[in-house]
């Protein structure tokens, strides 16, 4: 009986994250990285938030790269409707646009060849989006349009012509 209720509470904490989030897990392609590459600590991977709109990727530590600098990227693509509003408040135009939000860095490797790769994270931004036509209307987001239709996420270490890591969703 012990046992069946801890299984229980387990189930319903695993439906609970699945219902909050997507996860997103990626490739791993040791032929684009140093020779004895591997995961040190952390866990690879990728996060929808139950928003559906913001990506977090999980940091996590490599070893094994000796002195080989790495270029780690998330970029997301949205789209959505723009309502241009004027200074009486009232929706003056409104268009459909694509944007991208991104966060990158290089990264150097600490002693010992291993490489830490901090987390990632990416959201919409009305400041990415197109403007307005007018510089006096306030743009913003039109309630239910902003979508989040593609991420990716790469690792590629230099010198090499692929991604060691890549991840893709939603």
């Amino acid at each position: 009986m012990r046992h069946m209720k801890r299984n229980i509470v387990l189930a319903l904490v695993i439906g609970t994250v699945a219902a909050l989030a997507t996860v997103a897990l990626g490739a791993v392609n040791p032929a684009n990285a140093p020779p004895g590459t591997h995961l040190q600590s952390g866990a690879i991977g990728c996060l929808v938030d139950d928003d559906g709109l913001s990506v977090s990727c999980s940091g996590f530590e490599l070893a094994g790269v000796g002195n080989t600098n790495a270029f780690v990227s998330l970029s997301a693509s949205y789209s959505a409707i723009i309502d241009c509003r004027n200074h009486g408040g009232n929706v003056v135009e409104s268009h459909e646009t694509t944007f991208m939000a991104a966060n990158s860095a290089t990264l150097t490797p600490t002693r010992n060849g291993r490489l830490r790769v901090g987390a990632r994270s990416v959201s919409p931004d009305l400041d990415l989006a197109e403007p307005c036509p007018n510089p006096n209307w306030t743009p913003e987001f039109h309630p239910g349009t902003l979508t989040l239709d593609s991420f990716t996420y790469t690792l590629t270490f230099d010198g090499f012509t692929g991604p060691y890591i890549t991840i893709t969703g939603p």
